[in-house]
């Protein structure tokens, strides 16, 4: 073999080391980025004004991972009564919560939530006690939503991630908005 062509193998064998080393790096981000986040499209119109059909966001999968979810979280789960549909919903409620929805407002522990995010008030009325490892979850469109007043409260469990990112349309790029809705803060 001559000295060119031992010239030309090593590099051949130098492009094809780094083409692995890129590729493994690239398989190793991959994973790492979905092992953290998840995408999802919304569809149907329960979380109008906030979210629209046919938007694509990112979730947070680790959000909760070493945290508790909070009110006013935007969160995607799978549906209780069919765990293969994913929803996307805000948190309203946290284990022990009272929930009331008395003359189309939203009561936590007796104290009114103030929610500029919704389309209209709730056209219904009722009172719910969150159970012991559930969450209680709306729709920002109340009337046209099915959660937890219809179904009841959310495992934790269930929680697929936290809603950050709105990434498509192009145009409606952009951080989804956190609204504080702690009791304490309000009274």
């Amino acid at each position: 073999m001559t000295p060119a062509d031992q010239s030309i193998i090593k590099r051949v064998a130098r492009q094809i080391r780094e083409f692995l080393k890129t590729l493994i790096l690239a398989l190793l981000l991959f994973f790492g980025i979905n092992l953290a986040t998840a995408r999802v499209r919304v569809e149907g119109s329960s979380m109008n004004p906030s979210l629209h059909d046919g938007q694509f966001v990112i979730l947070n999968r680790l959000a909760y991972r070493w945290s508790e979810p909070e009110r006013g979280d935007i969160i995607v789960f799978r549906f209780p009564l069919d765990p293969d549909r994913r929803f996307i919903k805000r948190v309203i409620g946290l284990s022990g919560d009272v929930i009331s929805v008395v003359n189309g407002q939203v009561q936590v522990n007796g104290v009114p939530l103030v929610e500029p995010y919704i389309s209209e008030p709730p056209r219904y009325s009722s009172s719910w006690t969150v159970e012991p490892g559930k969450i209680f979850v709306l729709g920002d469109n109340r009337n046209n939503s099915s959660d937890s007043q219809a179904w009841g409260g959310l495992g934790e469990e269930q929680i697929i991630g936290k809603a950050i990112i709105v990434y498509w349309p192009l145009q409606e790029l952009g951080f989804i908005p956190h609204y504080d809705l702690s009791v304490s803060a309000q009274q």
